[in-house]
């Protein structure tokens, strides 16, 4: 378990502290995809808990419910979503906070996130879904899973903040790229700077974290939400909730019982992953593939992190054919 998880946090470490001068000479090495950025799902919005929350919907059938990560939206999924909305009812919401959702005044901590999606599933008057996920979206599925075993009858993740890479003994367990990131990104000062001041999560992280230069239509996607220094919370609140050194006990403790619940439950479950990777490389599958009864995998190709807008078609195809066989 040692070498996987420092496998793990290496993996993540050497993606997350890449210059650009090295991602773009990474990037130059591997043919350039062409992924559309046009967005032509619809948009809508429900009323959640006193606000408001926007998401995407096509499709006619049973519910897929997909939910993203920081720093990105719904729009993550859009070419991923018309592979399975031919024979399922598809749905991705921007998490409260993020993309066109509204901005409450709360402290977007996990459990007010998990509140929220609740809420949005219960607004929805969603039933028996399979839920597709990605970074802290997957920790949210996870967990919702967990909370509602009766409700979720399908689960599809990828590049999760899960186990193994999660939770880390210290920042210096982590490597000093990785662990002085985040003890930078959970101290108040210098995280305040890096995040709400510098918009970190959006222009540096998000496009190092993809093989390919992002088009304006996909800028204007992914940053619009985040043009103040208060609208940029909840990027911030998503770092400070990855769980170190026993802290914040509450996502010690989130951690845990995603991972006991993966051991326990008997659900249908698809791991995409791509190569490198960064919080799942090929290296981590293993862990899944031992603890997750009815686990299958699915490898799409080269990627880094935001993998939707690497390899789209590849993630479309894996979901909808483990879907007609699941």
């Amino acid at each position: 378990m040692f070498n996987l998880i420092k496998t793990t946090s290496l993996a993540a470490a050497a993606a997350v502290s890449l210059t650009p001068a090295f991602a773009q000479e990474t990037s130059a090495k591997l043919p350039t995809p062409v992924i559309s950025e046009e967005l032509t799902i619809e948009r809508r919005q429900v009323a959640v808990l006193g606000s408001t929350m926007s998401y995407l919907e096509e499709g006619k059938g049973d519910a897929v419910v997909f939910l993203h990560g920081n720093p990105s939206a719904a729009y993550l999924w859009r070419n991923v979503m018309p592979f399975v909305s031919t024979t399922h009812r598809t749905i991705a919401p921007d998490l409260i906070g993020m993309g066109h959702s509204g901005k409450p005044d709360i402290g977007y901590t996990f459990a007010d996130h998990a509140q929220y999606l609740d809420a949005f599933i219960d607004a929805l008057d969603l039933t028996e879904i399979t839920l597709v996920s990605h970074d802290w979206g997957a920790a949210l599925a996870w967990d919702f899973a967990h909370r509602h075993p009766e409700m979720v009858v399908r689960m599809a993740f990828m590049e999760g903040v899960l186990p193994p890479a999660f939770p880390q003994a210290s920042y210096d367990a982590m490597g000093e790229e990785m662990g002085g990131m985040f003890r930078a990104l959970q101290d108040f000062e210098q995280g305040y700077q890096m995040v709400m001041e510098g918009n970190m999560f959006v222009e540096n992280i998000l496009p190092m974290m993809i093989n390919r230069p992002l088009g304006e239509a996909a800028k204007a996607e992914y940053g619009t939400p985040y043009t103040t220094v208060e609208s940029r919370l909840p990027t911030w609140m998503w770092p400070r909730e990855v769980p170190i050194g026993g802290q914040p006990e509450s996502s010690v403790q989130l951690m845990d019982d995603i991972e006991t619940f993966m051991g326990e439950t008997d659900m249908p479950t698809l791991l995409v992953y791509a190569e490198p990777g960064v919080l799942v490389p090929p290296q981590a599958v293993p862990f899944y593939s031992s603890l997750i009864q009815d686990l299958e995998t699915a490898f799409i190709g080269q990627g880094l992190h935001f993998i939707q807008e690497d390899q789209p078609d590849a993630i479309g195809r894996a979901i909808s054919d483990w879907l007609r066989r699941n």
